[in-house]
This record gives structure tokens, sequence and C-alpha cells, in this order.
């Protein structure tokens, strides 16, 4: 099991994405990476026996200016309304780019540009497929006493990095699938090469 961390504070915050919510924003003091992470409880998340969650690894080319590179914002968007409908936590991960930071992953960007696949870019700038750790996301689960969630992902290895930090994930809820000219390719290629669960054969391509 990770180390103990703790609760730094919890403050509620209005969101404008979903007019009327109010989310609570949980930050940590212990955490394994050093990083400034954050959980965010959605609805009647301290009441539900078995939380729904998010791991959202950071994107700001997605999330903040909607780039059409990556389905990243609209899984976000999708998520903030599917926990709030069913209770539990987004926890929002300081992973930029799959952990390879943001400078890099506009480097692998202009790489993309020049035919390489997204793994394929990574790795001509001579980093792994995928960087990420997510022994700091069971910790804050375990710290939240969300021991046995339900996961929204489509993607396999976060469950099984999960449950070896003994997290129980109880349920794989899949995401839609956020599918345009501009990111076809890209979800491909995670489809292909990292097994992730998106049926990137929609007409929402075109």
């Amino acid at each position: 099991m990770p180390s103990a961390a703790r609760v730094r504070n919890n403050v509620v915050i209005p969101l404008h994405k979903l007019e009327g919510t109010d989310a609570t924003f949980f930050t940590f003091d212990g955490l394994v990476d050093g990083k400034e992470h954050i959980a965010i409880g959605l609805g009647d998340f301290d009441k539900v026996e078995v939380p729904l969650v998010r791991l959202h690894s950071e994107c700001l080319t997605g999330d903040v200016f909607e780039s059409q590179r990556c389905d990243c914002g609209a899984q976000l968007e999708e998520a903030i309304k599917k926990v709030k409908e069913q209770g539990g936590y987004i926890l929002y991960l300081r992973q930029e780019g799959r952990g390879i930071g943001l400078y890099n992953k506009i480097d692998a960007y202009a790489l993309q540009l020049e035919g390489y696949d997204t793994f394929e870019a990574n790795q001509k700038l001579g980093f792994a497929d995928d960087l990420r750790d997510f022994e700091v996301a069971a910790q804050m689960l375990h710290t939240l006493k969300a021991d046995r969630i339900r996961l929204l992902t489509n993607n396999p290895n976060k469950v099984q990095q999960l449950e070896q930090y003994k997290i129980d994930v109880t349920e794989t809820v899949t995401t839609g699938a956020f599918i345009s000219a501009g990111n076809h390719s890209y979800l491909k290629a995670k489809v292909l090469k990292a097994n992730h669960q998106i049926d990137v054969t929609s007409d929402d391509a075109s």
C-alpha cells in the first residue's frame, strides 16, 4: 500500500461548466511524487458506498484550449457530468503528456506532424510510451477512504496499477468515443498500442 498522506485542505468551489454545481477541491500533504495533484468531489461523493472515479492527467492544450489533437477536454467534461450524477471523485493529476511534460509534449506534436504516432513521437524524444505511475492516485484515494471504486476509463493500465496499489476496482465504466478528423490517428494508436477500449471505427472521424 502507498505511504500515508493527509488532506491538507478542502474547499467548495462552484463550477461554471455545470451551472449550479458545487465541487469540493481537496489538496494533500505527503504525496509520493511531491506534486500538487488535486481531488475533486462531485455529487454525493461522501455518501455513496462505491464512488465513481476518473483519473484525469492534466492536458493544458485539451482541457483549457480545447485542442482537437486529443480527446482530453471532452473526456473531462463528460467526467464532470457523470461523476456529479453518480457521486465520486475526479483526480486531476499533474502528468502532462503522459508524464513527459508540456514542452516535450509540444515537441511530440511537431513530430506527429511529420507522420509519427503519439507513441513513436515520445520514443523519438527518448521517452517511454507512458511515464505515468498511478501510485499517487492510489495514495489520494486511500487518504479519502475510497478503497473500493468504480473507475471511469478506457485504459486497462490504470486498473492494473490501482489494483497493484490495493484499490479495489469493482467496475470499469468506459468513456465516450470523442473522435474527430484531428484526433482519429491519435486514438487509433492508443487502441492498437495500449489496448484502450475505444471504438475508433465511428463515422464521427469524418
